[in-house]
């Protein structure tokens, strides 16, 4: 048989079902407020900041320039060219008999035109736009920025004035 639990087990857990139950800001008040005490004073003092906007004075786009080199086959032109042009009636029905006749005149000059081919490298550049430099003014004093886009006609822009503590005054 199992024994009775004491009285004081009893009364724990009916304790942990009551502060459980609570709303959070009920189990930890003092908690928080030690928290918020902390936070305020490991935080580095607020700063002023707006946001305006400045006028653009122009926006120049930054290119990134990229090369690339490709092999290309290329031919000699010492060929000669025949002046057939183009076949027209019987003499087409000709030239497609002649050509089917005479094969090994075609693959002799094949050959010939292969042995004036070579590999050569050709050298290819590109450019990539990176960002826009950027000069604009704010409160009569010019700037310039790089930025990842054009801005148009204004530009926006953070204000922030903090004092300048530990320094002796002037």
């Amino acid at each position: 048989m199992p024994q009775p639990l004491p009285q004081a087990t009893y009364l724990c857990a009916i304790l942990v079902m009551v502060v459980t139950s609570l709303p959070v800001s009920a189990q930890s008040v003092h908690g928080n407020q030690r928290a918020q005490r902390d936070a305020q004073m490991a935080a580095p003092p607020q700063e002023n900041v707006r946001m305006e906007y400045a006028r653009v004075l122009s926006a120049e786009p930054v290119y990134q320039v990229l090369r690339a080199t490709s092999m290309v086959e290329r031919c000699d032109a010492s060929t000669p060219v025949t002046g057939e042009g183009e076949r027209r009636g019987i003499s087409r029905v000709v030239g497609a008999v002649r050509d089917v006749l005479a094969p090994a005149e075609d693959d002799a000059e094949r050959a010939r035109v292969a042995d004036s081919c070579r590999m050569v490298p050709v050298e290819r550049e590109f450019r990539r736009p990176i960002g826009y430099e950027v000069d604009y003014v704010h409160k009569g004093v010019k700037y310039r920025s790089r930025l990842p886009y054009d801005p148009g006609n204004r530009v926006r822009v953070r204000v922030s004035v903090t004092p300048v503590v530990g320094t002796a005054a002037e």
